[in-house]
């Protein structure tokens, strides 16, 4: 059977209720701490000269890391170019010989493409 008893009022608003923050799982923390480095990295490129290597542990995922470096690059408004090396990656500014070419060339449209 329920039991069904008064109670303060005050228990309904949610003002007079404070909680501590949770705290984070250590891998959610460690990623937390990774998307800073990942920040800090790219707030340090201001020179298409300047390249940084990130090296992969075992357990890591090439791609994971790479969205990470991307995601981290887009939050700053930084436009980077992210490229194979060794067991990880080399992280430096977009240039023009930079840019990927993959996809239509250049000028491509569909109207050309009827004509040939």
């Amino acid at each position: 059977m329920v039991k069904i008893r008064r109670a303060d009022p005050s228990l309904m608003d949610k003002t007079n209720q404070t909680r501590a923050p949770r705290e984070l799982s250590p891998r959610a923390a460690e990623r937390q701490r990774q998307q800073q480095q990942f920040s800090r990295v790219i707030s340090q490129l201001t020179d298409p000269n300047q390249v940084f290597e990130v090296q992969l542990s075992a357990d890591e995922k090439p791609l994971t890391i790479r969205q990470r470096i991307l995601r981290a690059a887009s939050d700053a408004n930084v436009e980077v170019a992210v490229r194979k090396h060794g067991d990880g990656f080399l992280v430096g500014l977009m240039t023009p010989e930079r840019r990927s070419r993959r996809g239509r060339k250049a000028g491509s449209t569909r109207a050309e493409a009827n004509e040939g």
